[in-house]
């Protein structure tokens, strides 16, 4: 069954690789063409087969595929698609889909790079609150992340790119964000192709002997850490304890690996790549645009709340006994609601529409990617089990 589920997210990302292309076809289209119903009916297929994955998985396993890292990764990359089909059959608009399907493509691609071992749930996962309280924070940044490739899209149109300043640079630092997810693919398949491992020793946060296994070089190694393994380079840097230094060391690689793709297609395209996607969206419909990110907030923004603090504060009582102990998790999943929140005011208070709302939605979906990542991979917390 395992086999079958792999199987089937493998088919999903090809499925959403090509509906893609379908829609680049479309959009480059005098009239409206063959191409966008092509591509919508290959991208439901798609999420057909990864809702497939989801529910082997969940055969195979005996409880909800979102426990860990690669399992709630796969899953709001799935909840990503969703919402991208039913807010296309309410626009029709296929640029949406060519800005919408990679970051699912990515989402997934990433979280491939993870262990995928189908393991039993620890004791405070062992409630139904776990797939109640997962699925839907997974929702509500699924549809928050349409708001960012409608924003996205808004703000590569309406950039100048022969006027340098904040703006380019934060578009483009935006861009090289995304980019810094397939450097991540590729070192990853890259070290894991030469089979490269390291193992140190080190004192852990509770002063107590542990060992841990490298499988990209050490940039930075654990504290008072100690290389066990032959032929292989020392870390660079030892930090303290409380600090996660495996995975600190691999978003510091993806940096690495990002700056140098960035660089590549620089070169390739010689122009930014923000002006190099102009043409993609050159038919857009601004308004229509923004609408479709303000829309994706006022849905997403509900559902985000109920999953990420109410439903998270009751799954908390059960299994910690507090609704809140200021867990990284639990503080950044409230700044995210309180971002949104400041978003909701200042679009319907002080009308940020258009451009100002484009900017706050790319914010938005940093704050998401941070706890995404930052606090997963970093941070210490009561949800490391997560990794």
């Amino acid at each position: 069954m395992a086999q079958i589920s792999g199987n089937l997210l493998y088919t999903a990302f090809i499925l959403y690789l090509i509906g893609t292309a379908f829609f680049g076809g479309a959009i480059r289209a005098k009239k409206s063409s063959k191409a966008a119903k092509i591509g919508i009916s290959i991208t439901i297929l798609g999420f057909l087969a990864q809702l497939g994955y989801f529910i082997t998985r969940w055969i195979a396993g005996g409880h909800a595929p979102v426990s860990n890292l690669f399992e709630f990764t796969t899953f709001f990359g799935m909840m990503l698609v969703l919402a991208f089909i039913v807010i296309y059959f309410i626009y029709k608009t296929s640029t949406l889909g060519v800005f919408t399907l990679p970051i699912a493509l990515l989402l997934i691609a990433y979280a491939s790079m993870f262990p995928r071992d189908i393991a039993p749930l620890i004791p405070a996962l062992q409630s139904h609150w776990l797939a109640i309280h997962v699925s839907t924070v997974a929702l509500g940044v699924a549809i928050l992340s349409v708001s960012f490739a409608a924003g996205l899209i808004y703000l590569v149109k309406v950039v100048d790119y022969t006027k340098k300043g904040k703006k380019t640079f934060s578009l483009e630092l935006t861009l090289y964000t995304l980019i810094c997810f397939l450097g991540f693919i590729f070192l990853s398949i890259g070290f894991g192709a030469a089979g490269y491992q390291a193992e140190f020793s080190y004192i852990d946060k509770k002063g107590a002997d542990a060992n841990v296994e490298y499988h990209l070089p050490a940039l930075v190694g654990p504290h008072e850490g100690e290389l066990l393994t032959d032929g292989r380079m020392d870390a660079l840097v030892s930090l303290p304890a409380y600090v996660n230094t495996l995975k600190l060391n691999t978003v510091i690689w993806s940096l690495f690996a990002g700056l140098l793709l960035y660089g590549l297609f620089r070169l390739i395209l010689r122009k930014p790549i923000g002006q190099a996607l102009k043409p993609a969206v050159k038919k857009v419909n601004l308004e229509l645009v923004d609408e479709i990110s303000y829309r994706a907030v006022t849905i997403g923004f509900p559902v985000f709340t109920l999953g990420g603090l109410i439903f998270a504060a009751i799954w908390a009582q059960i299994a910690w006994t507090r609704y809140w102990a200021w867990d990284p998790k639990e503080v950044w999943a409230l700044i995210t609601w309180l971002f949104y929140a400041a978003y909701l005011h200042l679009r319907l208070s002080k009308g940020w529409e258009g451009e100002k709302s484009a900017w706050l939605t790319l914010i938005g979906f940093a704050i998401i990617l941070f706890n995404l990542i930052g606090v997963n991979l970093i941070i210490a917390g009561l949800h490391s089990y997560a990794m």
